[in-house]
């Protein structure tokens, strides 16, 4: 597409309830418009009230995704990277919160000159120029937009009527809707049942809107009677009603929509005269659906009741399993039940590898310590994750140092051993949103180490959030009794890897490895971690 021409826009919306897969919907978009060389980025809008998430439980919201640039954002974020292989930044994620603090600062300065601020317009063409700042300077071809929630959520009808004025601003050949509901199964008459997508569509028309696409959420597959009715009720064409069945992994998806004819349909509507490319995609999901391995993973941590929490750790063990031909099977392990050796063989006696989660706060920490001890000690495969070295940097304090009672001053203030300490740029902070060490930072990594062999090079960047570090009063002694410090940064004097040399594979990051996993290239620490886990099985 030539750069004279207008930005294209996609928006995709829900509608009878969350967690349908917008963010997946979106993402699987992006991918087929990306593999057809298309220039394509992703924006996400969430009506929440928060500035951003990071101060938001992991229950409620899933993890923080962080962005090189430092911003804490939207886990659908990460399926944005993960599909177009694109680095997003601050710009591709805004709350409500974000924008209604942009408005009200700008009436506080006196910017709006004494006029009455409303919703309409200020909230609303605040929003717009979010949706446009994605693309200045012009970059991409296609923007695609989600927006958080439902169709008829209060909090989300400023984006709505923000996306029909930008729709008209437009014109029809540059703009496309896609709604993405469920059809519940009602098991007791056999039957898949479209009024909840048909009074989804009702409302979204009540606010001016109205799909071009319809991508219907199934645990069964849709008849062509079915796809009938939504279309005749929901004023669309049948074909534009897209069936989304339940799939091993969610890179099948955008294989699912392609099979369908999504990728024409969108197409046709913005006048995008290419075609996808997806070799690639089909080999992932063969190596994937056929691996010659499966090894079991130990996954430690305090919030494992919700997986959404670890969402990324996760697709790291998808892209690392089939870089090693391998299927990755997950044991979650509440820390707060590893109690001494007896409940950590009870444990860990039955898996391949142990990887300690990232996390805030005492409660499990024991655990983690006693987690990082076992694998330590027995030979297993091991891999910490930013809390996960902080636990592993404590075991090896107290059980092979001597440093009894060595600790975190994040869960003991008191302790003797504060091997673990608040970083000094940390210590005059009281604000807690947006305030932790975030974003990417450079590492130098030693030579001849394990952390080395998996990069293969000297120089790394990693995305972080923590506020604690490995404190350097105590490296000398750490390091004395083998303990290596195989990454630091060395303009901040922060350790950043370690690892131990006479063990299989115990290495651990300061930083969050998951986030800079891809689906065409499996981030190394996992692939390693990953392959020593195959070779602790055989």
């Amino acid at each position: 597409m030539s750069a004279t021409k207008p930005t294209k826009y996609i928006f995709v919306l829900g509608g009878v309830m969350s967690g349908l897969g917008k963010g997946i919907t979106a993402s699987s978009i992006g991918y087929l418009l990306k593999q057809a060389g298309v220039k394509v980025t992703i924006l996400k809008l969430d009506p929440y009230l928060n500035v951003d998430p990071g101060t938001m439980n992991p229950y409620q919201h899933g993890e923080v995704f962080v962005l090189d640039d430092g911003s804490e954002t939207d886990l659908d974020l990460g399926h944005y990277e993960r599909f177009i292989d694109v680095n997003m930044t601050k710009n591709n994620n805004a709350t409500a919160g974000q924008i209604y603090s942009t408005v009200l600062d700008r009436e506080r300065k006196g910017e709006y000159l004494g006029d009455t601020v409303q919703v309409i317009p200020h909230i609303t063409d605040e929003i717009i120029k979010r949706i446009k700042a994605v693309n200045n300077p012009k970059k991409y071809d296609v923007v695609i937009c989600e927006v958080g929630g439902t169709v008829g959520d209060i909090e989300s009808l400023p984006f709505m009527e923000a996306i029909r004025q930008l729709s008209l601003e437009v014109g029809y050949h540059n703009h496309m809707l896609v709604h993405v509901t469920l059809l519940p199964y009602v098991k007791a008459s056999g039957e898949l049942k479209s009024k909840p997508t048909q009074h989804s569509v009702m409302k979204l028309r009540e606010i001016g809107l109205a799909p071009d696409m319809i991508f219907c959420r199934s645990e069964h597959p849709i008849e062509q009677s079915v796809r009938d009715k939504i279309a005749l009720f929901c004023n669309v064409r049948s074909d534009h009603v897209i069936e989304g069945l339940d799939v091993p992994t969610i890179y099948e998806v955008p294989l699912m929509m392609h099979e369908q004819n999504a990728g024409e349909l969108i197409n046709d509507r913005l006048n995008i005269e290419k075609k996808p490319s997806l070799k690639d995609l089909r080999k992932f999901i063969h190596n994937f659906k056929n691996p010659s391995h499966e090894v079991t993973i130990a996954m430690c941590g305090k919030y494992t009741e919700l997986i959404d929490s670890y969402k990324s750790v996760m697709e790291a063990f998808i892209h690392a399993g089939v870089e090693n031909n391998a299927r990755v099977n997950v044991k979650w392990v509440q820390t707060e039940k590893i109690k001494n050796h007896i409940t950590a063989k009870k444990a860990f006696e039955d898996v391949d590898g142990i990887l300690l989660l990232p996390g805030f706060g005492s409660r499990g920490s024991e655990g983690k310590i006693h987690s990082s001890k076992y694998a330590r000690e027995n030979k297993i495969p091991f891999l910490g994750i930013c809390l996960g070295l902080q636990c592993a940097v404590i075991d090896f304090a107290r059980n092979v140092c001597g440093m009894k009672g060595a600790n975190s001053t994040e869960f003991d203030k008191n302790t003797n051993f504060p091997v673990i300490d608040l970083m000094e740029s940390q210590r005059a902070i009281k604000i807690k949103g947006g305030t932790m060490r975030l974003g990417a930072y450079d590492c130098e990594i030693k030579v001849g180490t394990k952390t080395f062999a998996a990069y293969r090079k000297k120089k790394i960047s990693e995305r972080h959030r923590h506020r604690y570090e490995v404190n350097n009063r105590y490296r000398k002694k750490l390091e004395k009794n083998g303990l290596v410090f195989s990454g630091v940064n060395e303009d901040l004097g922060v350790v950043e890897t370690i690892e131990i040399p006479d063990h299989p594979w115990f290495v651990s990051g300061q930083f969050h490895p998951e986030l800079k996993s891809r689906v065409n290239k499996a981030h190394p620490l996992f692939r390693e971690f990953i392959k020593a886990g195959v070779k602790n099985k055989i």
